[in-house]
């Protein structure tokens, strides 16, 4: 897979987040005030929460579940430390973003065996 247009500009503004699917994979886009859009896995790695159910503040994803944080500028755990969320390659086009999920694989802290995908 390469490449895939998920929004454009106008349906992400600085500070907020959406899920984009690209494919089967639930993409998270993240646009962290004063800073640069980015994609990440669309999964908590804690108990495979949807995170675009969670909030975003500024520069900090909170999942709804049991509240794990993350950098929204790097995906780095917050709370609890150590545990990163996978993040896709990006690629702004004039005023249309794409992302690219191949060969990422989503971080789960609780080994299930299996990435969760969606269909919509």
């Amino acid at each position: 897979m390469a490449f895939t247009k998920v929004c454009s500009l106008d349906d992400l503004w600085e500070g907020d987040m959406e899920m984009r699917p690209v494919g089967k994979v639930p993409v998270l886009l993240v646009y962290p005030e004063g800073g640069e859009i980015h994609a990440f896995q669309g999964i908590c790695p804690h108990q495979q929460v949807p995170l675009w159910d969670g909030k975003f503040e500024g520069t900090t994803l909170t999942c709804k579940a049991h509240e794990w944080t993350f950098d929204g500028n790097t995906g780095e755990g917050i709370n609890p430390g150590g545990c990163t969320l996978a993040e896709y390659k990006v690629k702004i086009e004039g005023e249309d973003v794409y992302v690219d999920v191949e060969g990422v694989t989503p971080t789960f802290a609780a080994a299930t065996g299996e990435a969760i995908t969606t269909d919509k």
